[in-house]
């Protein structure tokens, strides 16, 4: 095989993305071969493509290598299990599942080592992060001390949420912001500072707009080692902050507007310390800005490399077996929020399985839409 046969589950707003990049021979080795959704309006689009009226049709069509799939949450579970299990290769859209226990299942499906599982976590191609990570794997931090993300810049108005009627509710979503807006972000968190060991939040349902899930959140993370973190993230505040910041003994990254900055410490904080016999005196500090350019190839370095791991056997750069980690982390903190409770890490996935489906069948939130919102993606990255 020269060329992967990639048919795409779900062609809204993403899936039609992906979609068009192939058809643009923007992704090498790589054909568009099926497209599949509940709305066939959607699948006119691709005229020259074969289209389905199911996953489960397309799946045993014989007609593709391997999926992506771009549904609403939910299906991300039922679809990728479904796929794997026929013998494809799966490349899933971000978050792999609405909650832990679905993420597990998903997992468990992959039994079969040849078949490439991977997700969309299209911000590990973005070279500022893999330097943040980079710097912190050479340990030029020192021993990390504290974390904090403020990434409140996710403003939605009330015509995106109006935009489906499965937005934004628990039974077709399962989670707002941290569901929808901030699986990159989580998946980031973790993939560059560890996962924490217990979580203790606070947030609001529908504070700034007219839906039943969360809007707002604020998270302190405990760590194993004693660091400590903070998560805060919202789509209701404009114009917003995306700030990172990792401060160890050794100094401090931060990553806001596009850059990089390091302020170094000439002596680690902790020996300093020690040491000093001054008492306000604090290290001497070189400032450092380090170069970074660009954001990397995203979604279409994420399907390159799906491509590359099938036909050359290219390590994955987001295998999506580690995509329960981002789930874990939203679903501790809403659940954190929801209970009033500090929670445990790993978390109890049945518990809080059973914690969701109550919320689902004991909603009675009435959910406005309006099919004629513009959800143009070039403003949402």
């Amino acid at each position: 095989m020269d060329t992967v046969r990639l048919g795409i589950v779900g062609v809204g707003g993403m899936g039609s993305d992906h979609a068009r990049r192939i058809q643009a021979a923007q992704v090498p080795r790589c054909e568009l071969a099926a497209v599949c959704d509940l709305n066939p309006e959607r699948c006119q689009a691709f005229p020259a493509v074969r289209a389905f009226a199911s996953s489960a049709e397309l799946i045993r069509s014989g007609l593709v290598d391997a999926v992506l799939v771009a549904t609403p949450h939910y299906g991300h579970t039922t679809i990728g299990i479904d796929a794997l299990q026929n013998g494809l290769h799966v490349l899933v859209e971000k978050p792999i599942s609405v909650h832990k226990a679905d993420a597990e299942r998903l997992i468990a499906a992959h039994s079969d080592p040849t078949r490439v599982f991977a997700a969309m976590f299209n911000q590990r191609t973005d070279p500022s992060y893999r330097k943040i990570k980079q710097l912190l794997e050479a340990g030029e931090l020192g021993s990390v001390r504290r974390t904090n993300w403020i990434i409140t810049n996710w403003f939605r108005t009330e015509a995106y949420y109006r935009s489906g009627g499965w937005r934004a509710t628990w039974e077709g979503e399962g989670g707002g912001v941290l569901l929808n807006q901030c699986p990159h972000n989580l998946d980031l968190f973790q993939w560059i500072c560890g996962m924490p060991s217990a979580i203790t939040a606070v947030g609001a349902l529908g504070k700034y707009h007219d839906i039943e899930v969360e809007d707002e959140m604020t998270a302190i993370y405990e760590y194993p080692g004693g660091a400590t973190g903070v998560f805060v993230a919202t789509t209701g505040e404009a114009p917003g902050t995306n700030r990172l910041e990792i401060c160890g003994d050794r100094g401090k990254l931060v990553f806001e507007d596009g850059k990089l900055r390091f302020t170094r410490n000439e002596v680690p904080a902790d020996v300093f310390c020690r040491t000093s016999t001054e008492g306000f005196a604090r290290p001497s500090v070189w400032n450092v800005e380090i170069p970074v350019s660009g954001g990397g190839e995203q979604h279409n370095g994420i399907l390159k490399n799906f491509v590359a791991a099938i036909l050359d056997g290219a390590p994955l750069i987001a295998p999506a077996e580690e995509g329960i980690r981002s789930v874990e982390l939203a679903n501790a903190m809403l659940y954190s929020a929801l209970t009033g409770k500090r929670v445990e890490l790993p978390l109890d996935s049945a518990a809080y399985a059973a914690h969701l489906r109550h919320l689902v069948e004991t909603s009675t939130h009435v959910k406005a839409t309006d099919g004629t919102a513009s959800l143009t993606l070039k403003n949402s990255f």
